[in-house]
């Protein structure tokens, strides 16, 4: 079974507006949507709508919360949340006008005993498993639990999936995940460069490798995205034509397309290419790519 872990959920209030904010004054929308996500329960979307069953865990409260996993449930997702006692789930307002102003709220209180529940459902997965961590960690967590969670499963055979930047990422290498993504910037950023070439970016996520991942999955937007695999072979694909409408979800659609296509074949040029049109099929669309859409985008690549 894969297993996603998505921290602090959120409601994505979407209004669009046909002038720019007023600030201090009464503004009138044109639209408005909803997107139920957090990049954990949006890789466990991408990889339903691919067809490969998992388990959403993580924490939720409050009406929003409960709105949260009905959705998650609702899309055949199996969902595990722990509902914590105190607070909502978060609400994000997006405002789309001339300019795109974004309200991000913090999320309610993660209480010590719901994060030992959280690591008692983590204790259980068995050799075999996949776990997929990705995003940031809420301030009422402690700054390592990607560490924490990854040290108590190292040795359970469980297959792990890191999605994070800078220190997050670095610091879980020595756990040898079978997959992390950066994008081309992060990269550089980790090593207190630019990379400007294909050649610079291949022996950066080398450098990765040395430090124990085991597959680098590296977007680069325009340029498409390049995977450098464990056993030292490169392997690169470009962007598929379309118009891009969203950039939220895109790169966790990504890895779910990724480990889609590497689950279905265990070829790591499908599982690339998967990627590329989960992540692209997602940015072509309003909220997160259908599986249609995704596998009419793969057979252009």
């Amino acid at each position: 079974m894969i297993y996603t872990v998505t921290f602090n959920p959120a409601i994505d209030y979407i209004v669009r507006m046909d002038k720019p904010l007023d600030t201090g004054m009464t503004n009138r929308s044109v639209s408005e949507d909803c997107f139920f996500g957090g990049k954990g329960i949006n890789v466990s979307t991408i990889l339903k709508n691919l067809g490969i069953e998992n388990t959403a865990l993580g924490f939720a409260a409050g009406f929003t919360g409960e709105a949260i996993v009905r959705d998650v449930k609702r899309k055949g997702i199996l969902a595990d949340f722990i509902m914590l006692d105190e607070g909502i789930s978060r609400i994000n307002v997006k405002i789309k006008s001339e300019q795109e102003t974004e309200i991000n709220a913090q999320g309610p209180k993660i209480s010590d005993a719901a994060y030992e529940q959280l690591l008692q459902k983590l204790d259980t997965l068995k050799d075999g498993d996949m776990l997929i961590l990705a995003g940031s960690i809420p301030s009422t967590l402690p700054s390592n639990v990607y560490e924490i969670i990854l040290d108590r499963l190292k040795d359970k055979g469980v297959i792990f999936v890191v999605d994070a930047t800078k220190d997050l990422l670095m610091n879980v290498l020595k756990y040898h995940p079978f997959l992390i993504k950066p994008n081309n910037h992060e990269l550089g950023e980790m090593f207190n460069t630019v990379l400007k070439t294909d050649d610079e970016i291949e022996a950066h996520a080398k450098k990765l490798q040395e430090m124990g991942a085991r597959n680098v999955l590296i977007s680069m937007a325009g340029d498409g995205a390049m995977l450098i695999t464990e056993d030292g072979k490169r392997f690169r694909v470009g962007v598929p034509k379309g118009t891009v409408k969203n950039s939220v979800g895109a790169g966790d659609s990504m890895v779910a397309g990724f480990v889609a296509g590497y689950m279905k074949t265990k070829d790591y040029q499908v599982a690339l290419n998967m990627g590329t049109a989960a992540g692209s099929a997602t940015a072509f669309s309003d909220d997160l790519a259908t599986g249609e859409l995704i596998n009419s985008i793969y057979e252009t690549l």
